[in-house]
């Protein structure tokens, strides 16, 4: 049998070159992750979930994050984040998108997912510690904020966004929870039916966006 004679750095050579494209095309055709933070937080919350997904390969041009009053109804800034989401489509020339929300942004996001087309351009939806099916904290705000009204567990808003299919669509579900939230009461409140529901360990509801271990298990999910 004939041996070819290339040397090993020659091959290791050619592996970088064969594999190089592809490396870059993955980062250039991933989707454009859309970040959606929680009540009485901003868009700073998302700082470190920015460089993880950078060190992982997304480029900045694919990552976005949603700035929004926290204190107005949740189907006025689901509306907001249906323009947001339409101009990141529109800028990037990307079809779809993945949603990466925190507590309170659970509701934003499903209702805008629901109720207003998004699972025509929603691939993958990510909640990290989510309100989904509401937290008895929100009674701590519920006097002066629409959206802890909506978000005080058996509300109207939370009976229609519940109603029938949780996980509408062709889009993927993955939820975060923890025992040790402390925000999130029940903490079973962010699990959704459908949904891949995965158990944090012991992680404080406001580390949900930083904590390493999350972090890591989210850019798999999405990549």
């Amino acid at each position: 049998m004939r041996r070819l004679g290339i040397p090993v750095a020659g091959l290791l050579a050619l592996c970088a070159v064969l594999l190089g494209p592809a490396t870059g095309a993955q980062a250039a055709t991933r989707d454009p992750v859309v970040f959606v933070h929680g009540y009485l937080s901003t868009n700073s919350v998302w700082d470190t979930a920015a460089r993880t997904f950078q060190t992982a390969g997304y480029p900045s041009s694919r990552i976005f994050r949603f700035q929004y009053n926290y204190n107005q109804s949740n189907v006025t800034s689901a509306r907001q984040l249906q323009t947001f989401v339409n101009t990141v489509l529109a800028s990037t020339g990307a079809s779809k998108v993945d949603l990466v929300n925190h507590s309170m942004g659970g509701l934003v996001t499903r209702y805008y997912v629901k109720n207003l087309g998004g699972t025509a351009v929603v691939d993958q939806w990510a909640s990290l510690a989510g309100a989904n099916h509401g937290t008895q904290t929100a009674n701590l705000c519920a006097l002066f904020a629409a959206s802890c009204r909506e978000m005080t567990p058996g509300s109207a808003f939370l009976q229609q966004l519940n109603a029938g299919d949780e996980t509408p669509g062709a889009v993927a579900y993955r939820t975060w929870l923890s025992a040790c939230d402390g925000v999130i009461i029940p903490f079973s409140s962010t699990a959704l039916a459908g949904a891949t529901n995965t158990d944090a360990g012991c992680v404080a509801h406001t580390s949900f966006p930083s904590d390493p271990t999350v972090l890591s298990q989210l850019v798999n999910y999405l990549d």
